[in-house]
């Protein structure tokens, strides 16, 4: 019933957008503020759902980069998307002068972190749709709009990280050059990037059978780190009569961890490494067809490559045993050719129809050795590709100023085939319609009512095994995954208050179709796989409340969690349970403030609490961590140079695996319980802008 209801809605829309939309055609319009540019302002005058914020609005953080704005727009926050297939529903919630970058992989922040403050000449906060907007998905996006100059800038970076103890530091850096002439700009980038784990250092671990006996009692220690360098390239200006973006990036990274267990009988170790490197190109192309048509055309092409190698070795009472390895290579790549036509019918009315391409592939070969004796694995060696074909029509319908409405409609078909060890072929058809309408019915209060269905992405690593040797644990493949559907129901309310306050509060139900989560195996053996139906259900509360009237000025205190409420059937036990890998609640509660006469702005976050349980035929796995802090502070000497030092901390880690002896009686074979001591670690930043 709530689908045919959704299709109903959405031709409805549709029918009455070309009865009464009118004929003239869009002219493309400023946003007027309606409030004091030093504050928030309230709303565009001509729709309620976009508020404007100019550059006067920011002088007392005294931004560097784009970046540091949009970090300060309240009741925002940067999403640069999840990456999925495609490019519709993948890229994140920033556009740039009306339109997202020309690869999904560029990510707005990257995009926003390399683009001067200075040619910033005011940022849209678009809330629920507005005409020419493309929401992809997205309830609220930033539009950054840049201005016409000419201009020639550097940003010179420096970070390093230190961990108290026996953490491996860490240094990186990166340099940014931009150009802008009028209607074109050009830039590379070069990066030394760093990447770590902030839950390593030393712990216990202590095992006990089902009867409370001691079977290990071992102290461990944990480290993970790695790193990357990468160049990227960058050019947009007008080709053929409309406007180019391209990007291109090339990239090679490496990554190595460990984990130690000791007792006074044995030793164990397992280490894991990888390398990889990859790239990818992006093409964008728009064009004024007429005054009421524009064509916009995109091709993405993304690669990479790996090859890893796991390890465990047990020392026992002073003898070696078999020493397992599990190997791993792979590569993958995905392109993808999309094109629309956006008619812009009337100042009113926005309508887009297109279509997209795509090809995907995953090829992985792993092996596995105990002793140096091969133990076989399903699906060790599989090649994975998928073929889809997608098309598309959506509409924004500004009904009054205080009304915004979408609605679309997407057809997608593919087929996924997969070769190797395994051979099988398989072809979907989903029609995915969405609804959305934003009613904005005083200044400073706004209502925002999502419907719609989203189809999640496979990961085609879980076509093939995997190991995690440190708990001893090998994976299947399943060659048999399906992508989880979910129809999503979303109301939010959001109240804007003292220029800078906000409060919002959304609940969210899923209805979830074949969720994904792990399935039981044959030799025992477990693989991720469809479980079968079930529900999320969510409750969002998100509050900033700027704290001037209580004579702490320039400060905010900011509050934000999502209540997670998931139900499942366990496909072992036949028991209802949550869905693994979804945290229950995370709250976070920070204070921040601009101290302008010092030039300088400091913060604290606290997460009181973080955790989450995954579920295995073989096992429940949870882990909870509470007391993490996060302590900041910048300083800004002048508008060129930024200096900024954080500190992360937290002293309670703590991991309890609960693994069974069979699967049909579930009788518990032992309990294992892991406390650990995060390294406390200091980030320093140094950013200079010439």
């Amino acid at each position: 019933m709530t689908k045919t209801l959704l299709l109903a809605s959405t031709a409805l829309l549709f029918s009455a957008v070309t009865a009464f939309a009118g004929d003239d055609p869009q002219v493309a319009q400023t946003p007027v503020p309606t409030g004091p540019t030093g504050q928030a302002p309230l709303a565009d005058a001509a729709q309620r759902g976009v508020l404007v914020f100019t550059p006067d609005f920011f002088l007392a953080q005294r931004p560097n980069t784009a970046l540091d704005m949009v970090n300060r727009v309240p009741g925002f926050d940067l999403d640069d998307g999840s990456g999925a297939r495609g490019f519709e529903g993948a890229v994140g919630n920033v556009l740039i002068n009306n339109a997202r970058p020309a690869s999904k992989n560029d990510a707005g922040s990257s995009v926003l972190s390399r683009t001067p403050a200075r040619q910033v000449e005011r940022i849209e906060l678009i809330r629920g749709g507005a005409p020419g907007i493309d929401m992809q998905g997205f309830s609220v996006v930033v539009n950054v709009i840049l201005k016409k100059e000419a201009s020639r800038q550097s940003i010179l970076t420096w970070n390093t990280t230190q961990f108290e103890g026996s953490g491996q530091d860490l240094y990186g850096g990166s340099y940014q050059f931009t150009a802008r002439d009028g209607d074109r700009s050009w830039g590379v980038t070069l990066s030394d990037g760093i990447s770590m784990s902030d839950s390593n250092g030393p712990g216990r671990l202590i095992r006990r059978d089902a009867a409370g006996n001691l079977l290990r009692d071992e102290q461990t220690d944990t480290d993970g780190y790695g790193g990357g360098n990468s160049i990227r390239g960058t050019y947009a200006g007008p080709v053929a009569g409309g406007k180019v973006d391209l990007t291109a990036r090339y990239r090679v990274n490496d990554w190595q961890s460990y984990n130690i267990s000791r007792s006074a009988t044995s030793l164990r170790q397992s280490t894991d490494a990888e390398d990889s490197d990859g790239g990818e190109f992006g093409v964008t192309w728009e064009r004024p067809l007429n005054d009421r048509f524009k064509l916009e055309t995109r091709l993405m092409h993304e690669f990479g490559s790996w090859d890893g190698v796991s390890t465990y070795n047990v020392l026992n009472n002073g003898v070696d045993q078999p020493e397992q390895v599990f190997d791993y290579s792979g590569e993958s790549s995905e392109t993808i050719l999309r094109a629309l036509i956006r008619h812009e019918r009337s100042p009113k009315v926005t309508l887009e129809t297109g279509g997209e391409i795509a090809y995907n592939m995953r090829q992985t070969d792993q092996a596995f050795t105990e002793g140096g004796v091969p133990i076989p694995l399903p699906s060790a060696s599989v090649k994975v590709e998928e073929t889809r074909g997608e098309a598309f029509s959506k509409g924004t319908w500004r009904l009054h100023p205080d009304l915004t409405l979408e609605g679309g409609l997407r057809l997608e078909a593919s087929t996924i085939t997969q070769s190797g060890d395994a051979n099988q072929e398989k072809s979907f058809f989903f029609a995915k319609p969405r609804f959305m309408a934003t009613w904005t019915p005083m200044p400073n209060n706004q209502l925002r009512f999502r419907f719609e269905r989203e189809l999640g992405q496979l990961d085609f690593s879980d076509f093939a095994a995997s190991a995690d040797l440190n708990d001893e644990n090998v994976f299947g493949g399943n060659v048999d995954l399906e992508p989880e559907q979910r129809w999503i129901s979303e109301l939010t309310y959001e109240r804007r208050f003292w220029g800078e306050g906000i409060v919002s509060v959304g609940y969210r139900h899923d209805e979830i179709i074949d969720a994904i989560d792990r399935i039981p195996l044959d030799d025992g053996l477990s693989a991720i796989g469809n479980i079968g139906d079930g529900t999320l259900d969510r409750l969002s509360l998100n509050v900033v409340v700027p704290l001037d009237k209580a004579g702490v000025k320039g400060a905010r205190f900011t509050f934000r969690n999502d209540w997670n409420r998931t139900r499942v059937t366990d496909p072992t036990t036949g028991e209802e349970r949550p869905i693994s890998n979804v945290r229950a609640t995370q709250a976070n509660v920070g204070i921040e403030q601009d101290i302008a006469r010092w030039k300088l702005q400091w913060g604290v976050n606290w997460l009181p609490y973080l955790g989450q349980p995954s579920y295995s035929p073989d096992q429940v796995f949870k882990w909870r961590g509470t007391g993490y802090y996060e302590m900041f502070a910048e300083y800004k000497p002048t508008p060129t140079l930024a200096i900024r030092a954080q500190l992360n901390l937290w002293d309670d880690f703590t991991q309890r695996r609960t693994v069974f002896a069979d699967r049909d009686t579930r009788a518990v074979a032992f309990v294992e319980e892991g406390t650990q001591d995060p390294r406390t670690f200091v980030s320093l930043r140094v950013r200079k802008t010439f």
